[in-house]
């Protein structure tokens, strides 16, 4: 068994498709075909079944699942050490951050932080303040960027820089000063930050989030974006995303003051920091 065949097997069992599989790795899926099919053979065991035209694990696979993932956690781990040693000249880091941040705020310090140290790969994944969150807790990501803030034990929280949020409709749809509870709405997904603040700052002045006519959930600030400039909704997003169609005549500002919202980094209270971990943090600090 190889070191690869490890990869190409969880990539494959996490995604339960072997093309998607590929395409992650940037392989064939004839090449991901072939070394699953090399384990299954040597080791005289069935690890998928084909399902219709997906495939499944198999209880066998599930059991090497979890094997397999430890064992590329422990190599992970035994690389972070190797980086450490070589002061930051090799290794990676996985981040994970919240749209907002991952789409307007993130990339320039990822760039930057790469143009100082080239030798660090630098793995960054998109979810929302849930989603973050259990992954630094599962040790999928060593650090977490979130749009606000959040309460969990396991956790550690900085704030690097605030952001505002504003509430918006196609310009001329609605009347600025209209009540909230009379529009018809577009929000995001329940565990977003922004639909969090949102609510949290309907509820400080005595308006029930519930109240509020919701059409459609989206699970994308540019879903929203979109959807609003279509007319007829309203919905609440980073004023660093409105700002080009603000500027342009295409939105409106509603009269609804939302407080400021923090850009919040996570990382595991328990769980080792790597030196790359740790650099980067402070990069992020120095460049809010």
């Amino acid at each position: 068994m190889t070191f690869e065949q490890l990869v190409i097997f969880v990539a494959t069992a996490e995604r339960q498709h072997l093309t998607q599989a590929a395409n992650a790795l940037r392989l064939t899926p004839s090449a991901v075909s072939a070394s699953i099919k090399a384990l299954e053979t040597f080791y005289a065991v069935k690890l998928f079944d084909r399902v219709g035209r997906g495939i499944q694990l198999t209880r066998e696979g599930r059991v090497l699942l979890k094997e397999a993932k430890e064992t590329l956690a422990r190599v992970k781990e035994t690389e972070a050490v190797l980086a450490e040693l070589g002061k930051l000249n090799t290794g990676s880091l996985d981040v994970q951050a919240s749209q907002t941040i991952a789409n307007y705020w993130l990339p320039s310090r990822l760039l930057g932080f790469s143009a100082s140290y080239p030798g660090i790969q630098l793995n960054m994944t998109i979810g929302n303040t849930a989603t973050v969150a259990a992954a630094v807790i599962n040790g999928d990501a060593e650090l977490g960027f979130i749009e606000g803030a959040l309460d969990e034990p396991l956790l550690s929280t900085a704030t690097i820089t605030s952001d505002k949020l504003v509430v918006v409709s196609k310009a001329g749809a609605v009347q600025p000063d209209d009540a909230l509870t009379s529009l018809k709405w577009i929000m995001r997904e329940q565990g977003s930050g922004t639909r969090s603040v949102l609510e949290q700052a309907l509820k400080e002045q005595a308006i029930d989030p519930h109240a509020l006519d919701i059409r459609f959930v989206l699970p994308s600030n540019e879903a929203l974006l979109t959807a609003v400039l279509q007319g007829g909704c309203v919905t609440a997003l980073s004023q660093m995303i409105v700002s080009p169609f603000l500027e342009n005549g295409q939105l409106q500002v509603l009269d609804f003051d939302l407080p400021p919202r923090r850009f919040t980094l996570l990382r595991h209270k328990e769980r080792h920091r790597t030196a790359v971990a740790r650099e980067f943090e402070a990069y992020c600090h120095v460049h809010a």
